[in-house]
């Protein structure tokens, strides 16, 4: 008979609680053990700002799992307020010190470590004052809803602009604090492209928030019980809390002590089974380096949709089962208020930063019939290779059926698809839900049109760089569009006039189109290339696109006003 395995799993939450139900599911026999260092071995980190923000008022529907319920259900031993502080590798023992001081060793015949990541705290001062505060627990939850309630505070401000920063200041909006958000990037979350994310700005400013872009803390200070913000740039903002969101650090310490191969930001380097270079250790989730889907490197992306596919994938290991973890994809979706953030892939910096060639497309589609009642739009921003029409990613900007667009394009790059395929994806269609060329039809129809030359195309960020004395810069918008706001130079000649107004252009000279989002100035473009004029550039994305993304906003402390201009840099492809 074969000896009972034993597993003792590191960490709980996504990847060591998945890699322990796993296993129980697939050996009865084996003896698992799961240590926590924390009071809570499976809990939903990801609802935590919602919490905060009273969206989910009843805190233990955020517990998924408790030891008794591990147990009972798994029969899993799981001892929580227990710390792992030593791997010792020659005997596949670990040292546990106990919440009360005790110290034992646990042997193990496998090992899995799943310890997260824990906030960065930027070595400055001030950032232990008691109204400094990070989220990754429950307990820091608990602390931040503590506070918010007793000392009832009137303002916020939140440091970084990631996934958590963006979700901490809306929900503290929502509970009527006057939020300031600070962040060192010329723009909020960052796997979006500077273009797409300049949409989000403008509606986190219509919600009163206020932005501080390009912009560091420099120090935290208090003064007659206010809390004092010094930014970078000399401006000292008043706030009664202070939110860090600056990103996180794996925590690989332990795996360091004991000698296991690191790489990228200090991540835990596994092979595709998420066996580290221990044979009998294996690491999943937000400490482990991973493969970028895309440009094939090395990179971390602490997500949870990733750290449960890992934990799953380890156990079927330890278990005997072939089981391969293919990469990262990135993919992730956020609230911003009204608003929905979906990308998936590489965004342009990446691709550059990898020396992949590349196209863009913008497409603005609605997210169901227009002729049906709540219809709202959605910009998409499709990236693809340039030689091959593979798609490299996808950002989509909207309200309402964002979600389901970015699941369809995640799968369509996991797949290796080129833009080409999307046109051919027969996808479900009926007023209320979709249109019957759905916006990953049309996203795919525009990129296929650039990637077979049907039409050419420039970008909102060449605009500033044309030569009007050489070429014809053409508005095929309506006179009243046109007198509401153009691009500086431009001829306007409505599109429904163009074909009786050809002789006022010259056909020696390049045109370049633009409309309001990219559709009429395609149209024009097919009739001027028919009609005997040689270079035809059409702007991707439209007037509205160049209009948002050419600048980026500096608003002044909740007002919205915009006090300073960045002027566009060329980046072509």
């Amino acid at each position: 008979m074969d000896k009972r395995k034993k597993i003792v799993i590191v960490g709980g939450v996504a990847g060591g609680a998945t890699a322990a139900a796993r296993l129980r599911r697939l050996d009865e026999h084996a003896e698992i053990i799961l240590f926590e260092r924390g009071e809570y071995i499976s809990f939903a980190n990801c609802g935590l700002p919602y919490y905060v923000g009273n969206v989910i008022k009843n805190r233990k529907r955020l517990t998924l799992q408790t030891p008794e319920s591990f147990k009972e259900r798994l029969c899993v031993d799981v001892r929580i307020r227990s710390e792992v502080t030593r791997i010792n590798r020659d005997k596949k023992t670990v040292l546990v010190t106990q919440a009360d001081g005790r110290v034992y060793e646990e042997s193990y015949d496998y090992l899995i470590l799943s310890p997260g990541a824990e906030p960065i705290r930027p070595p400055m001062a001030g950032v232990d004052l008691d109204t400094v505060f990070t989220l990754r627990t429950l307990s820091d939850s608990d602390r931040i809803k503590a506070f918010v309630s007793e000392r009832q505070p009137q303002s916020a401000v939140v440091v970084g602009g990631g996934y958590i920063g963006v979700e901490m200041a809306e929900n503290l909006a929502n509970l009527g604090l006057k939020v300031s958000l600070v962040e060192l990037s010329d723009h909020v979350i960052q796997p979006l492209d500077p273009d797409m994310a300049s949409e989000v700005h403008k509606h986190m400013l219509s919600k009163g928030l206020a932005l501080y872009l390009k912009r560091s803390v420099t120090g935290i200070s208090q003064q007659e019980g206010t809390t004092l913000v010094a930014l970078s740039d000399g401006q000292l903002l008043k706030t009664d809390m202070v939110i860090l969101a600056v990103g996180v650090r794996p925590e690989s310490s332990l795996a360091k002590e004991a000698g296991l191969a690191l790489g990228t930001r200090g991540c835990i380097v596994t092979d595709n089974h998420m066996r580290t270079s221990d044979p009998y250790i294996f690491a999943v989730g937000d400490a482990v380096e991973v493969v970028d889907v895309v440009t094939g490197r090395k990179v971390f992306v602490p997500l949870a949709s990733p750290a449960n596919r890992q934990g799953r994938i380890a156990a079927d290991n330890i278990h005997g089962l072939d089981s391969t973890y293919g990469g990262t994809l990135g993919t992730a979706i956020l609230k911003v208020f009204a608003m929905t953030v979906a990308v998936t892939g590489s965004n342009e910096r990446t691709l550059k930063e990898a020396g992949i060639p590349y196209e863009k497309s913008y497409t603005f589609s609605p997210s169901h019939a227009s002729y049906y009642p709540g219809a709202s739009s959605m910009t998409i921003k499709l990236l693809f290779e340039k030689s091959s029409g593979r798609i490299l990613g996808a950002q989509i900007i909207g309200f309402d059926g964002v979600d389901k667009r970015m699941d369809v394009l995640a799968t369509a790059i996991l797949a290796g698809m080129t833009v080409k395929d999307l046109t051919r994806l027969e996808l479900s269609y009926a007023p209320p839900y979709g249109s019957a060329k759905d916006p990953v039809n049309m996203a795919g129809y525009v990129a296929s049109n650039i990637l077979d030359g049907i039409f050419k195309v420039f970008h909102w960020h060449d605009v500033d760089y044309l030569d009007l004395d050489s070429i014809t810069l053409l508005d095929v918008r309506t006179r009243e569009e046109y007198l509401e706001g153009s691009l500086k130079g431009a001829v306007n000649i409505p599109l429904d006039e163009l074909r009786d107004r050809l002789d006022e252009l010259d056909k020696e000279k390049p045109v370049y189109i633009f409309c309001q989002i990219g559709l009429r100035g395609y149209m024009a473009y097919r009739i001027l290339i028919q009609n005997g004029f040689k270079e035809i550039y059409n702007l991707s994305g439209g007037y509205r696109l160049y209009s948002m993304a050419s600048t980026l906003f500096e608003p002044h402390q909740n007002t919205g006003e915009k006090i300073g201009d960045q002027k566009p840099q060329k980046s072509s492809p």
